[in-house]
């Protein structure tokens, strides 16, 4: 049938809707799911500039101070964006509706602006830093990956109770890894540090899940290190002051959350054993 006015079929669009209609739920995208989808941007965008800004400068002879620093700023800037994304993706998910394959586009979207653009973020730093040393950064590199592979796996298979992680979430500890490179210490503590996030995020130490009033300070907590990372990059008055305190609070951060675990799980298995002992002597005669 032709419409009058425009001289278009009719039929087509109908079939266009009935399609629409038709489609598995598994192959619409959700709101979350689009925000998923940002964050793996993201991560793929801090590769990008981690090249383009540093590495090949450094490889080309052509590197200046400016534009690796504002390339730096960039690619951090961008997981930080990620880290956004992943956060605001879970809570949307929550208030409204998620596809089937959200949480396979969450892992997969992780791996790439959480494992991938970190775990590139060292191995460039080894090649470009002068006391750094190449093939041992590139081992770090991969055990960064690889940490973030196994977390994310067994984020899938293993049942926490509700409300809390098992090992270092992902965002926080690629954020680390960032942050412990920016903060240019020496080469053997850089790559302890480095060894040491990977481990916490492969651990069996409870991190909270960003929730309520723990997500809001997150996101303000991310949103200052973008503003301290801009002030860094355009060579701002107190800029390197700023990025220097920003990424040790960020590494005090992820030091002193496993000892309050710990103490935590210590008190818990002290109280257990006091309610045992209790019992016991309520039951003798």
């Amino acid at each position: 049938m032709i419409d009058p006015d425009t001289q278009a079929g009719w039929a087509a669009d109908a079939e266009a809707e009935d399609d629409a209609e038709d489609m598995p739920l598994s192959l619409r995208l959700s709101i979350a799911d689009t925000l998923t989808l940002g964050n793996a941007t993201c991560g793929f965008m801090a590769v990008y500039f981690t090249t383009t800004g540093i590495l090949i400068p450094h490889l080309t002879g052509s590197n200046e101070s400016g534009m690796a620093r504002n390339s730096a700023a960039t690619a951090v800037i961008l997981m930080l964006l990620a880290a956004i994304f992943d956060l605001c993706d879970g809570l949307v998910a929550r208030k409204l509706r998620s596809s089937p394959m959200g949480a396979e586009l969450d892992n997969l979207s992780d791996l790439i602006s959480f494992g991938l653009a970190p775990a590139y973020f060292v191995l460039v730093y080894g090649m470009v830093a002068d006391d750094a040393q190449q093939k041992v950064s590139a081992v770090a590199a991969i055990v960064v990956l690889l940490a973030v592979v196994l977390r994310l796996a067994r984020f899938s298979c293993v049942t926490m109770k509700d409300g809390m992680f098992q090992g270092m979430p992902s965002p926080f500890g690629a954020l680390t890894v960032v942050s412990i490179i920016l903060l240019e210490l020496p080469f053997i503590p850089t790559l302890l540090a480095i060894i040491g996030t990977a481990w916490l995020m492969v651990s069996r130490v409870e991190y909270p899940k960003p929730r309520g009033v723990l997500a809001v300070a997150m996101l303000g907590w991310i949103v200052s290190a973008m503003g301290m990372l801009a002030a860094w990059a355009f060579d701002a008055p107190g800029g390197q002051v700023l990025l220097q305190t920003g990424c040790a609070l960020q590494i005090v951060m992820a030091a002193t959350i496993p000892l309050f675990a710990t103490a935590r799980r210590v008190n818990t298995f002290r109280d257990n054993r006091r309610e045992n002992r209790e019992a016991r002597a309520a039951q003798l005669p």
